[in-house]
């Protein structure tokens, strides 16, 4: 699922810690709403847990990613994957719809990746779409710039948040009609804590400074995001949109 090259995935600790991903899909999964023999392209399809909500409604799914290690574990599920840049989407009118759950954020150039998924799409083909948003994990990416900023590292933003705007204009100027597009605050609870959370989302980071600056993370955030049980969530936003290529 990732595009930075300073994220790197862990496929079994994402299994553990990142299970929520998939789990959360129900609402953009209604939105796709999948048919049976539909050719369906899962853009950042990870591990292949979502994919298999595809592939059980009848569609025919290929899962595409960049990650070796995420598309060994969606193959063990037998779901058909490709590994590649979802900038560089190879496809031209081989689908009836394009589908990506928390994956677009992790690939910077936008606008390369709906040129893509319209090239992709058959006339009237559905791009049905949730990831990061505007505001997504700010406290998160907020403490973890002053923490780096503490020790003399590093810290670009390497994912896309993007706005209602600035989506629609990138959709519209790629060729694509829009259903829906909106930004939708969700908290989302961490079962398994946040230094788990940033070991598995953004360890690739924290290797310059290993674990004593996830824990000066957790420290900075725990009185924003950790309730009085003990609780962690995570300050997301999403950005959920439906558009569809126009019938030639």
């Amino acid at each position: 699922m990732s595009h930075a090259v300073a994220q790197r995935w862990d496929a079994a600790a994402y299994a553990t810690h990142g299970a929520f991903v998939p789990a959360l899909g129900d609402a953009v999964l209604a939105l796709l709403a999948p048919q049976a023999g539909e050719r369906i392209l899962d853009l950042g399809c990870g591990d292949g847990v979502l994919t298999e909500r595809l592939v059980a409604a009848g569609a025919v799914v290929t899962g595409f990613d960049p990650d070796p290690g995420l598309l060994a574990n969606a193959r063990a599920r037998g779901i058909k994957t490709v590994e590649g840049d979802g900038q560089r989407l190879p496809y031209v009118a081989a689908f009836d719809a394009v589908f990506s759950n928390a994956a677009l954020h992790w690939m910077p150039d936008h606008d390369a990746v709906f040129a893509g998924v319209h090239r992709a799409l058959v006339p009237g083909g559905r791009f049905v779409v949730e990831c990061g948003g505007f505001g997504n994990i700010a406290a998160i990416r907020t403490a973890i710039r002053a923490v780096a900023a503490r020790h003399g590292v590093d810290a670009p933003d390497q994912q896309n948040y993007a706005t209602v705007e600035e989506t629609r204009e990138r959709l519209t100027r790629a060729g694509f009609a829009i259903a829906s597009c909106a930004l939708i605050p969700r908290p989302t609870p961490l079962e398994s804590g946040m230094a788990a959370w940033l070991a598995t989302f953004r360890h690739g980071f924290f290797d310059a400074g290993g674990e004593g600056m996830i824990d000066e993370v957790v420290d900075l955030l725990r009185p924003q995001l950790c309730d009085s049980a003990g609780h962690w969530s995570a300050d997301y936003v999403r950005l959920r949109f439906l558009a569809t290529r126009s019938k030639d």
